[in-house]
């Protein structure tokens, strides 16, 4: 975790995928199947309609720490297969997660994913945040790591 002088956090964790940038991207945008995918996710409510891209809404659901939160996500950037940018408000914090697939080697991938948090002036913080606060970078990567390695699982097994 990092701070810019600006009360922002950030995590950064990454992982290799034996599979192709496409089969990766396929997996982390399909927002439907996430629950089955992802333990950490309970449920998954697509807000939008069409396909995966720039304005694409849902509301995810997860149980950390044996809390559900809510948090509903919005995609802000989009470049099939590279890299989707989301952000969220919420509690008096604004998150930015950001995921980059780069092809490493024949047939595999470098998953990467980088999440921000940054307090909202006048807001007081919210579950995350204060998950943040107190558990730290430790907490947040392991979250990240594990979403990676259950990523990571799926996609391999899909042969």
């Amino acid at each position: 975790m990092t701070g810019t002088g600006t009360d922002t956090t950030s995590v950064v964790v990454e992982r290799r995928v034996d599979a192709s940038p496409g089969r990766v991207w396929e997996s982390i945008t399909d927002l439907r199947d996430m629950p089955r995918v992802l333990s950490g996710v309970e449920r998954v409510e697509v807000l939008t309609e069409g396909g995966f891209g720039v304005g694409t809404r849902w509301r995810e659901t997860r149980r950390m720490l044996g809390k559900e939160a809510t948090e509903e996500m919005t995609v802000t950037e989009c470049e099939p297969p590279d890299r989707y940018v989301t952000v969220a408000d919420s509690h008096g914090m604004h998150y930015v997660s950001e995921i980059t697939l780069t092809p490493d080697g024949t047939g595999a991938t470098t998953l990467r994913m980088r999440f921000s948090a940054r307090p909202v002036r006048g807001r007081r913080p919210g579950f995350l945040a204060k998950l943040m606060a107190r558990f730290g970078a430790k907490a947040v990567a392991k979250a990240l790591t594990k979403d990676l390695t259950e990523i990571t699982n799926a996609v391999e097994s899909r042969t």
